[in-house]
């Protein structure tokens, strides 16, 4: 019988500020797969070597550079590998998947993390494969290694992750972390056809409450920067006194955002980091200006202010007066000749879900 089922995932913002590489907030803008499973209408996935046609809306982001073929495409690659574990080789006959995205790609709020957690329950649910989203985390994350964006896409809310050594046993396979699968498989023989099941409970989280008055502005420049460029420029060790300094206010934090009335005494100051933002200055036109110079202070309302993920997004959590801090920041972005837009999010409490029609 021909089945439809839509899977929704949350764009995020990762560290926080001095949370790098640990903490990952789930935003209301949502990656949308609408997936239909016909067997009646094969003929419109001849084509394609893994019975799936992929279109793309035309007001989505991306759309001009999205490959819609199923080998390259990442959410039907990752949704593969999950196939490919439990020996299903390729999509059913006749499956059709449309996706809308509305989240920017290659500008800090999580677009590939969104693509691998919806491509994951694509498998599982195009295999029936039932498995519990935290299996399905395992999922994820052979193939994006950073847990803050994929913990809190896939479970939804604020989180705080980290991921667990591996023992040498898990290690054997020496295709793992998965690497190879995506984009290639280069780590052992047929790698990419009999992919390794991820080892059980790779990465370990906890959901924080956050207060509901504080929403999230993203002020999203128009250029996008790589992870991996943004990582290049971060040194490889750290001094005792910048380590102490992030997990200080790392600890504070996690409970500030929970705190009502929200405190912007206690939350500027403890957004507040030394291991990535001020390395990251170089690529991002006016970074250090904006994150010293736009306070509760100087705008009432303004909770806190930090780059989001690898950047350039700048998120600024606020109560009030969401307009003019975020065109407090387009101005200052303005000056160092970088457009930008920008969007007013609340925290996405459920993160990914399947909707069957």
């Amino acid at each position: 019988m021909p089945r439809s089922f839509v899977i929704k995932v949350p764009a995020s913002s990762a560290n926080i500020g001095p949370g790098y590489d640990v903490l990952g907030v789930a935003l209301s803008l949502y990656l949308e797969l609408e997936v239909t499973i016909d067997p009646s209408n094969d003929n419109v996935t001849t084509s394609d070597p893994n019975n799936c046609r992929i279109t793309y809306s035309e007001d989505s982001e991306g759309y001009d550079s999205v490959p819609l073929a199923s080998d390259t495409n990442l959410i039907t690659r990752t949704a593969l590998y999950v196939l490919r574990c439990s020996n299903v080789r390729r999509f059913p006959s006749g499956t059709t998947v449309h996706i809308k995205n509305p989240i920017p790609l290659g500008r800090g709020l999580g677009s590939s993390g969104a693509a691998v957690v919806a491509g994951v329950m694509l498998g599982d649910e195009v295999g029936q494969l039932n498995l519990s989203k935290q299996r399905m985390l395992d999922f994820c994350l052979m193939i994006e290694r950073h847990p803050d964006n994929i913990t809190a896409a896939m479970m939804g809310s604020f989180c705080g992750s980290f991921l667990r050594d591996l023992t040498p046993q898990e290690l054997e396979r020496r295709e793992i972390p998965l690497a190879e699968v995506l984009p290639e498989p280069c780590g052992g023989e047929d790698t990419g056809l009999v992919p390794p099941l991820p080892p059980v409970d790779i990465g370990q989280h906890v959901k924080y409450n956050w207060n509901p008055k504080i929403k999230c502005i993203a002020i999203i420049p128009q250029f996008e920067l790589s992870t991996a460029d943004s990582r290049s420029v971060l040194p490889k060790a750290y001094t005792t006194q910048d380590l102490v300094f992030n997990l200080q206010r790392l600890a504070v934090l996690t409970n500030a955002l929970t705190l009502d009335p929200p405190d912007a005494k206690l939350i500027y100051p403890a957004m507040q980091d030394r291991v990535h933002q001020p390395y990251r200055k170089i690529l991002i036109p006016g970074l250090t200006d904006i994150l010293q110079s736009v306070t509760p202070a100087t705008h009432k309302g303004l909770m806190g202010i930090c780059l989001s993920g690898a950047g350039p997004t700048i998120l600024a959590l606020a109560t009030e007066n969401f307009d003019d801090i975020a065109q407090e920041i387009i101005n200052r972005f303005t000056k160092n000749n970088v457009e930008c837009q920008w969007k007013l999010l609340d925290v996405a409490q459920g993160g990914a879900t399947v909707e069957r029609l």
